[in-house]
């Protein structure tokens, strides 16, 4: 099947209130572009640098949204363009967002990342940490930056009720925050607090049951990588 059936068959399968994100890492511009004519505004990459060059060759009406994890030093070749940074797993790289930001005279929409998977290898906060970060006065201080929810990645198995007990266990953390948020209000950083990512293609139908507001698509429409 075409890049271009692929996306219009998971469109089909989405609820309006999901959004999608092609994640195109790796994927040539020529992919790009057909998903591009077939409609798609909204591509996810895990790398600046591959992310900043596709940037420069495609139209400028595209949303792109940093996927991967985030090293500190690399935020300043994304911030003038960058529209959503998914993997903000700590307040140092906060900080340099909300930094980066201002130099470039924009206000840059982040998620939180939670750690919800059992492996080791997968970055991200724990519940004890988001509610210190959340708190504290570094954080009601950073005016160019907006956290517009969470984001989570399962543990890579076949297990399906585990990976639906990890997907449940975000959305519970998202909940108490969406609680939280009148007690925070001096953190308007948090006044759009709305999306909760998480979802890939092998397991984004579970991820909607569970709350999900926001899909990764890589594979089911570009192809295995």
């Amino acid at each position: 099947m075409s890049i271009q059936s692929n996306l219009n068959t998971i469109k089909a399968s989405l609820p309006e209130h999901v959004t999608l994100v092609a994640v195109s890492k790796t994927k040539p511009v020529s992919d790009l572009t057909q998903a591009y004519e077939a409609g798609q505004r909204i591509f996810g990459e895990n790398k600046i640098q591959e992310m900043t060059e596709k940037y420069e060759q495609m139209p400028k009406d595209i949303q792109w949204h940093m996927i991967g994890h985030v090293q500190s030093n690399k935020v300043k070749f994304m911030a003038p363009f960058v529209s959503l940074i998914h993997g903000v797993d700590s307040l140092k790289l906060l900080q340099e967002i909300n930094k980066q930001a201002l130099k470039n005279d924009r206000i840059i929409d982040c998620l939180l990342q939670i750690h919800i998977a059992e492996e080791e290898t997968k970055f991200g906060l724990d519940e004890n940490e988001l509610n210190a970060l959340i708190s504290s006065s570094d954080f009601k201080e950073m005016k160019n930056i907006r956290i517009l929810g969470l984001m989570g990645m399962a543990t890579f198995t076949e297990d399906q009720n585990q990976i639906k007990k990890e997907f449940k266990y975000l959305k519970s953390i998202f909940d108490s925050i969406q609680k939280q948020k009148d007690a925070l209000q001096s953190a308007s950083t948090l006044n759009n607090f709305s999306t909760i990512s998480m979802g890939m293609s092998g397991d984004y139908q579970l991820a909607i049951e569970c709350g999900s507001t926001m899909v990764r698509i890589g594979s089911s429409i570009f192809g295995g990588r």
